[in-house]
């Protein structure tokens, strides 16, 4: 998944698809634990995609504070 491709995603879009990763997630660390897990790399890009999720909900959440914040600013002057 590409950052761009996230970016076109909804709050709501991006929250489900991490629930989604993360179920997706645990279940590969169960057949891990058991031996049934044949594609390893599987994890690791998990892993990625989720952070990558976060980082931009992260940046989403700073531009509406930095917005707020100059938009306060601009009206007290």
């Amino acid at each position: 998944m590409k950052a761009e491709e996230i970016r076109g995603f909804t709050e709501d879009q991006i929250e489900e698809t991490i629930d989604a990763l993360r179920e997706e997630w645990r279940q590969l660390r169960f057949d891990d634990a058991v031996g049934r897990l044949t594609n390893t790399s599987r994890i690791r890009h998990i892993k990625r995609d989720i952070a990558r999720l976060k980082t931009i909900q992260t940046e989403r959440r700073m531009n509406e504070e930095i917005a707020a914040l100059t938009g306060a600013q601009s009206a007290s002057r």
